[in-house]
């Protein structure tokens, strides 16, 4: 085994790649490798990256002929930090040899932190990263310091090249469009989920039981920075459940959920709000069918908090996991929003990673013609949904103009401005909790929900008093149940 040493990287190393700021150190060559029936050859290289390092740093590394498999493992220092300093946290993925251009054909896995070591070859892959050819050329093993400790991130990458017959890279199948449904109905969801294909611990198999047991009707799984678990989805799905592929989208300037592409879609997200690139990849995502989601826009974490704006957004999560502050505020954003005439339909996701995460809490409910790819995304981008904590919670919300003409959930009602407008909304499975409506100038009514766990609530206005009205239900202040909005417009009856 040899040993390449790398020394603090002087900021003159910083390359303008057509990614974010990143830094490409000196290659790793197995040069005197020569290609053999069998066995294996490794090189460590070490070094250190300074406090203010670039979002990645990229390692190449010279592939000759006959490799059937690259693994590479890694590990990183983790000094003492005072309290309040942020300690050192190093990603991890691989770029082949078509390179690292952004939005490239190169991408061939990302496990970020999850994992210290992984490999690659045609017929298997780590989970997480895409089983194909070792190809003879230049790859990159891209590490990413998320978080860089005063003392500096040191390093040692150790990199093995195994030769031998290369095996045969699998056909990919990939989850039906459509299940088997009934017909135009609410079908119940949760479209944002990890398992052990990114930074989760549950199978697919494992998620798909909790997914069945939570009465949902469909999931999308959205990996971190990968689209590695989209064939392993296959045999999850079946008549009653509909899986959507997609991806977390995991920039150091908040995540976005990529919900329901095409199967085989990656998206990259190797830049920040300020390089201007967001507007691209929100169109990947739409051409290649799927909805452009921020994922817990206000979330404290650190890169979670989402700075892109919501232009690009087609559906904005404002419900994340069991419910907190962040949650709150994000509601309240998106409530103003609506306010100054702006309309981007709410959901909510479980966002589980693993035990005792709950898969379904909280879910989006969709009103949808079947239960299939094309007419979920079509319910979400227009609103026809709510959010509930559970399969028990039922929201339903009508506004109607004593004329025969109700609108639902996401639905615009157009009236004269002064026309009187009856709004009803209806709660089940919600006991010890309050119902409230709400319009552009707050709470108009509330309904106590008794021990039966149901209750209706009437409201009189126009569409001059209220812009939209939608409804909450709430327990001990925490949110039960959400809807989008029905909109009153006033104009000619």
């Amino acid at each position: 085994m040899s040993n390449e040493a790398a020394s603090a990287i002087p900021r003159r190393g910083l390359l303008a790649t057509g990614a974010a700021a990143a830094m490409t150190l000196g290659g790793v060559s197995f040069a005197n490798a020569a290609p053999r029936d069998s066995g294996e050859v490794t090189r460590v290289v070490t070094g250190t990256l300074p406090p203010g390092a670039p979002d990645y740093v990229y390692l190449p590394v010279e592939v000759p002929r006959g490799v059937r498999e690259i693994h590479v493992s890694y590990s990183y220092e983790r000094p003492a930090v005072p309290v309040g300093t942020l300690g050192n946290a190093l990603d991890i993925g691989i770029f082949d040899e078509r390179g690292t251009d952004l939005g490239g054909e190169g991408f061939r896995g990302w496990s970020g932190g999850a994992r210290s070591e992984f490999f690659v070859r045609a017929d298997d892959a780590t989970p997480g990263y895409v089983p194909g050819p070792v190809s003879e050329g230049t790859w990159h093993i891209v590490l990413g310091p998320y978080t860089v400790a005063p003392q500096g991130l040191g390093y040692a990458v150790t990199v093995t090249l195994r030769f031998g017959e290369s095996g045969e890279t699998p056909e990919p199948v990939y989850p039906p469009e459509r299940a088997r449904g009934r017909g135009r109905a609410w079908y119940r969801g949760d479209c944002h989920l990890h398992s052990w294909y990114s930074d989760g611990r549950r199978t697919p198999a494992e998620i798909g039981a909790l997914a069945r047991a939570a009465g949902l009707d469909f999931i999308n799984t959205s990996e971190h920075n990968t689209h590695a678990a989209h064939p392993h989805w296959a045999a999850v799905a079946g008549p009653d459940l509909l899986v959507l592929t997609g991806e977390e989208i995991t920039t150091r300037n908040g995540h976005v959920v990529a919900l329901g592409t095409d199967p085989g879609t990656f998206v990259d997200w190797r830049y920040r709000a300020g390089e201007n690139r967001f507007g691209r990849f929100a169109r990947e995502i739409r051409r290649a069918g799927g909805l452009v989601v921020p994922a817990h826009p206000h979330a404290t974490c650190l890169g979670c908090n989402w700075k892109f704006g919501l232009g690009e957004a087609d559906v904005v999560e404002v419900w994340n996991g069991s419910w907190g502050t962040d949650d709150e505020v994000a509601v309240q954003a998106w409530d103003a929003t609506l306010a100054r005439g702006g309309w981007i339909p709410a959901m909510g996701s479980s966002d589980t990673h693993r035990h005792p995460d709950p898969v379904g809490t909280p879910q989006t409910v969709v009103l949808a013609e079947t239960l299939s790819r094309a007419a979920i995304l079509e319910g979400l981008r227009r609103g026809r949904s709510y959010v509930a904590e559970s399969r028990a919670v039922t929201l339903a919300l009508t506004a109607s103009d004593g004329r025969g003409r109700t609108r639902g959930m996401g639905g615009r009602l157009t009236v004269d401005a002064d026309t009187p407008v009856t709004v009803r909304a209806e709660v089940s499975g919600a006991p010890g909790t309050v119902l409230r409506l709400l319009t552009d100038q707050g709470v108009v009514r509330t309904e106590a929900v008794g021990a039966t766990g149901h209750a209706v609530a009437t409201w009189a206005t126009t569409p001059q008093n209220a812009a939209y009205t939608r409804v909450e239900v709430r327990r001990a202040g925490a949110m039960v149940a959400l809807s989008n909005p029905v909109f009153l417009r006033p104009g000619e009856s």
